[in-house]
């Protein structure tokens, strides 16, 4: 036989005889090699492989791992094998198929063994590795991805989730939690995972992926698990960390955003309105009050929100962003809530306080601006012009007067607007403005308004622009000193005995015009001094005699008030 011929017929070829006759060592054809082969078979290292075994000279069968249902296991270099298996398998990768030949006397020689093999048989294997390890092999870890940031790692102790594919040496996969949609959950370096998992899952990073291989005594052994992970297999996890908490852990709060200016932060008893957006620590999103267009809004350090976020909603300012981990034991536990929350999650919520109150707050007035001559204040029945401004506490603007052509006009103690804006208009001067902060239970309460949602704090930014003294509610002209006595006789200005509603009319524009009476501001004067003339004018006549002019006294008040 030409010998370029015959090493055209192998892969690989320890000793090669090309004479007829005998062999002399060893032959090994590679037939089959995998893409990647990053360990080879060496001595002393145990291998679990599957095999044929034939006769050289007939090709009958004399053995087979596979007719007997499970893998042959053993190790390699130490005289457990016979001397041709002991060399052929030299070399050889995880899922390598090679074909090899050993002749008699590295095989059972001139006697045989036990009937199965007679003397002097040359034997042929055909071989697939499935597994390969060492007695000194540790745990292997490989990083696939790392995240830019890492806060904390993982440690013994630790509660942590994570998401993993299992797969054998050869990549037959045996499990993987993504297939059921859940994570695997468990406490960490305490004997609660095969030993090989407890110790490759040490110092992770949530986000972070590993490729953890695990010897088999490191795993399940000789016993193997169930029915897919056979005895003495490598293991090979590629795991996702997606969670990681202590039971000894607190609530955690990292100041994002502070306003410049915070003179109060929230206690308990105090009622909060805020944004959230919550995520879980691998930025998995679960919720968010923006997607819903409306604040979350509770009660603080009551009970009526998890106990961490109680917690956490605590000394916060007013536009504060903040953002805040809370365990899973200070959060839904390992429970969970329904399909939203899994158990044992770890939150985050990223948190913007838009504002708050407390139930006992009342109306606070912060006078930005007053002008020096300050001879009168507004009150209640006074007629006012005003400019504001209305915002949330955030700075949202929810109406202005400046929207309109001319300022904003009401009758303070009318009712017309909120108790809160009542109160912050009262006892101000022409040209002063003011800050006025309104609660909601001096503003629009829990129902909100049209533009104003419910619970929220008002801003007022105010300035009153004109003002005119009013008259007690019932009333249509009040004196403002001492009433014409006789009263009649400075009506009739013809001193005819009678008074028609022309010389009523005059009358009473007179006194106003000299200050010393004033009608109800923001009416038609006409139709006011009509409704005057008519009460007085008791027969209806069209003209008031003496008999039937009255006066109102109300002395309590300190304010002679008349019909008139």
């Amino acid at each position: 036989m030409d010998i370029k011929k015959c090493f055209g017929l192998l892969l690989f070829v320890f000793v090669v005889d090309c004479n007829p006759g005998p062999l002399a060592d060893i032959v090994v054809d590679r037939y089959e090699l995998p893409k990647v082969c990053a360990r080879e078979v060496q001595t002393e290292d145990f291998i679990r492989y599957h095999f044929n075994g034939t006769f050289y000279e007939d090709g009958k069968r004399f053995d087979s791992s596979y007719e007997r249902g499970k893998a042959f296991v053993s190790q390699v270099g130490l005289g457990k094998l016979i001397t041709g298996m002991d060399r052929g398998l030299q070399g050889m990768c995880v899922n390598e198929r090679r074909r090899i030949t050993v002749p008699p006397h590295l095989a059972y020689g001139s006697v045989g063994t036990g009937g199965l093999i007679p003397p002097d048989a040359t034997l042929v294997y055909d071989i697939l590795l499935l597994d390969i390890w060492n007695p000194e092999d540790k745990v292997q870890i490989r990083t696939i991805s790392k995240p830019g940031i890492c806060r904390r790692t993982t440690a013994v102790s630790d509660f942590i989730r994570y998401h993993y594919n299992g797969t054998l040496l050869t990549g037959e996969a045996f499990d993987s939690s993504h297939s059921r949609n859940t994570t695997y959950d468990t406490y960490l370096g305490q004997g609660d995972i095969i030993e090989g998992m407890d110790e490759g899952l040490l110092g992770m990073c949530v986000g972070e992926r590993r490729i953890v291989i695990v010897p088999p005594f490191l795993a399940y052994g000789e016993t193997g698990h169930g029915t897919k992970i056979p005895p003495q297999a490598t293991l090979v996890f590629e795991v996702l960390l997606v969670d990681v908490f202590n039971p000894k852990d607190d609530v955690t709060a990292e100041v994002r955003e502070m306003p410049k200016d915070c003179t109060r932060r929230t206690v308990t008893g105090d009622y909060i309105r805020y944004h959230y957006n919550g995520t879980f620590q691998d930025g998995t999103f679960f919720d968010s009050s923006y997607q819903r267009n409306r604040t979350y809004n509770t009660y603080i350090g009551m009970g009526y929100v998890i106990h961490g976020m109680d917690k956490a909603l605590q000394g916060l300012c007013i536009g504060e962003k903040r953002r805040i981990t809370i365990p899973p034991h200070m959060a839904y536990g390992e429970k969970g809530a329904g399909n939203l929350i899994p158990g044992s999650a770890v939150l985050i919520f990223d948190v913007h306080v838009i504002d708050f109150h407390n139930p006992k707050d009342s109306v606070e007035i912060r006078v930005t601006h007053k002008p020096q001559e300050c001879n009168m204040t507004s009150e209640a029945d006074d007629l006012i012009h005003y400019r504001y401004n209305c915002s949330l506490m955030d700075g949202t603007l929810l109406y202005s007067s400046d929207q309109f052509d001319s300022p904003s006009v009401t009758t303070l103690g009318a009712s017309k607007v909120i108790l809160g804006l009542e109160e912050g208009l009262k006892g101000m001067c022409v040209g002063e403005r003011r800050e006025v902060v309104v609660p909601p239970h001096w503003g629009h309460g829990e129902e909100g308004a049209v533009g104003v949602p419910g619970s929220a704090v008002l801003l007022f930014e105010l300035e009153l622009v004109q003002l005119q003294k009013g008259v007690p509610e019932g009333f249509m002209f009040v004196w403002l000193g001492e009433i014409p006595n006789p009263l009649f006789n400075a009506l009739d200005l013809n001193g005819d005995k009678e008074v028609p509603l022309q010389e009523f009319s005059e009358f009473i524009k007179l006194q106003v015009k000299e200050g010393k009476g004033r009608l109800r501001p923001g009416v038609d004067i006409e139709g006011v001094v009509k409704d005057i003339f008519d009460n007085q004018d008791q027969n209806k006549d069209g003209k008031i005699v003496e008999d039937e002019l009255k006066i109102k006294d109300d002395e309590s008040e300190q304010v002679r008030r008349d019909e008139l």
